[in-house]
């Protein structure tokens, strides 16, 4: 028997990313897991309103996200303790520019820089619609062809919520299209 239990969201775990951009011609970062697919070409990153990076998202109009791993988890964590307002983060990771001007991050074996199409206000957060304009992968992380992420290699950081929970990522079960055929 279910048992009702509120109102909380169940879609969790999330993955952990670092989001880049530049404020005041300086790269800041801050740590998100609100973020997600809202078609084959456009993200949805969602940052509360307050956050310093958001001004310059919105003037600049690019972003980076850079997908977290363990071995830089702590690097990450303290970019999402501290605000830009308070502290300079330029210097928390080793980055290079990307071709539309978003901070990518070195360590990050996984990052894409964006273009913001949209902004929405939703409640107390900015909800930035982006268009991944290139995809940045280790080649340790890559598929055989070297096509794309293969997560067999590649372990994101998840993030769960309302424990404010960490987590790894677990084995391969299977294929989707053929999962019930694997069986």
């Amino acid at each position: 028997m279910k048992k009702i239990i509120g109102n909380k969201f169940a879609f969790y775990p999330m993955p952990v990313v670092v989001v880049g951009a530049m404020v005041d011609g300086k790269p800041d970062f801050t740590l998100a897991a609100h973020l997600g697919i809202v078609s084959h070409e456009m993200a949805l990153i969602s940052l509360n309103q307050s956050h310093y990076i958001n001004r310059g998202i919105k003037e600049n109009k690019t972003l980076s996200v850079n997908v977290v791993d363990e071995s830089w988890l702590d690097q990450a964590a303290l970019a999402g303790s501290v605000s830009g307002r308070n502290a300079d983060k330029s210097r928390l990771f080793d980055y290079k520019i990307g071709g539309i001007g978003a901070p990518l991050i070195n360590d990050s074996k996984l990052s894409m820089e964006c273009a913001v199409s949209d902004v929405y206000l939703v409640g107390s957060f900015e909800n930035f619609v982006v268009r991944v304009i290139g995809t940045f992968a280790d080649e340790s992380i890559l598929s055989e062809d070297g096509e794309r992420p293969d997560y067999s290699k590649f372990k994101p950081v998840l993030f769960e919520m309302p424990g404010y929970t960490f987590l790894k990522t677990g084995d391969t079960l299977g294929k989707c299209k053929s999962y019930l055929n694997q069986k």
